[in-house]
């Protein structure tokens, strides 16, 4: 880690080579070797993140995300974990998994869903449900609009 003066990084995990800049909030998560976490991203408690992720700035992960290896979050990403927000009520925390070797582009809201391995969501998206491996899904809500070749290289 560098050294922050403007973050506040409580309690975290985080694994070797793995870079993470000024101006983040982490609390209480997981983070695999060889990561990029850059400025100005938020994560809150339990999420794990695995190795070689890049998640670029303006980036906000809530409790119940789980990020798998390889996998590439472009900036301002929000993930959601909450279908129904209100204040001072009950509420269920839903999961997010975002399977190896997927990309998320710039400025894309994911709710609690499953995105599939090796898969490209486009900038811009809304992601309402899941996205099966190796497609290209893009709009709001996104839709898969074509598959991908499978890669066997991880």
């Amino acid at each position: 880690m560098n050294n922050q003066k403007f973050s506040i990084i409580k309690d975290i995990e985080s694994g070797k080579n793995t870079r993470i800049y000024d101006h983040v909030n982490l609390f209480k998560c997981k983070i695999g070797k060889n990561c990029k976490i850059d400025a100005f991203v938020y994560i809150e408690e339990g999420v794990i993140i695995g190795n070689r992720v890049k998640i670029r700035p303006f980036t906000f992960i809530p409790s119940g995300v789980t990020i798998e290896d390889d996998v590439f979050i472009g900036p301002n990403v929000t993930f959601t974990n909450d279908l129904y927000p209100k204040i001072n009520s009950k509420w269920t925390m839903l999961k997010t998994v975002i399977k190896k070797g997927a990309s998320i582009g710039a400025g894309s809201v994911i709710l609690p869903v499953t995105i599939g391995r090796h898969v490209l969501i486009g900038a811009g998206s809304t992601v309402t449900r899941n996205i099966p491996d190796n497609s290209l899904a893009i709009g709001n809500p996104a839709r898969v609009i074509r598959k991908l070749k499978s890669t066997n290289k991880h």
